[in-house]
């Protein structure tokens, strides 16, 4: 019996799709070009150029006893803080005299807070609870000059600063410096490349992709001292060190045949 011609299209068609599946994998190949993948991470060192010094200045008032209907003197306040603003006043002409300019200097604003002490016991054996008020300054200097450190730190004790926060160090230019690492991990990851295809025996063709891994990490250093720093070491040397920075970078290659 003969076959009709609407049932022998579809078998053909089945057929013709069957046949091609083979060839599939083989298209995908060569579409898809051989690659070369490498990642490679770079540190940069860099000597610090600017730092910022931290301090602080603060006042008590005298302690009293708390009670529930107790408040602030207000003159005692007010004697606290005209003292405070005095010495701040003081400690900013000294450091202009050390050679820092009035820009670089930065007074934060007053901080006000409670402070409870344990006070004398009475008859009943309970201890009373005394109470005073703390005003704070916080003190920050910019330094473009690292030179300039020891001298501002020996006039910051001998102005009578309350505490030393610390010194950190830091750059003038980050971006140049975030920049240089970043170029330092390309240049490594094209070095690797060139040496794993001359191993190989391989030839890299033109670039693919280009990501980052990590991008370029920037951490000022840190530096911590006590305000007794001057009677512990009065010939201390302050060495900034240096600054780590990392980068990252992935890169792929084609694979010429």
């Amino acid at each position: 019996m003969p076959i009709s011609r609407p049932l022998l299209m579809p078998a053909l068609a089945a057929l013709m799709i069957v046949a091609s599946l083979p060839m599939l994998p083989r298209a995908l190949a060569a579409e898809t070009p051989s690659r070369l993948d490498v990642q490679a991470q770079a540190e940069l060192q860099v000597v610090p150029d600017r730092a910022t010094l931290s301090a602080r200045l603060w006042e008590k008032t005298p302690a009293i006893a708390r009670r529930e209907d107790s408040a602030n003197d207000p003159g005692a306040l007010r004697e606290a803080r005209e003292r405070l603003e005095a010495r701040a006043a003081g400690l900013i002409r000294t450091l202009e005299e050390a050679g820092l300019e009035r820009e670089a200097i930065r007074a934060g604003s007053l901080n006000v807070q409670p402070e409870h002490l344990p006070g004398a016991r009475r008859t009943e054996g309970e201890q009373e609870t005394l109470v005073r008020t703390r005003l704070e300054r916080p003190i920050r200097l910019q330094l473009d000059d690292l030179e300039q450190l020891p001298g501002l730190l020996d006039a910051l004790t001998e102005a009578g600063v309350d505490a030393l926060d610390g010194v950190s160090y830091d750059l003038a230019d980050r971006d140049g410096a975030t920049d240089e690492a970043l170029v330092k991990a390309l240049k490594k990851a094209r070095r690797k490349a060139r040496l794993m295809a001359e191993t190989l025996d391989i030839e890299l063709g033109e670039i693919i992709t280009v990501s980052e891994t990590r991008s370029p990490v920037f951490q000022p250093r840190m530096m911590a001292m006590s305000a007794d720093a001057r009677e512990s070491a009065p010939q201390a040397e302050y060495r900034p060190g240096t600054i780590t920075i990392e980068a990252g970078v992935s890169v792929s290659w084609e694979i010429t045949p």
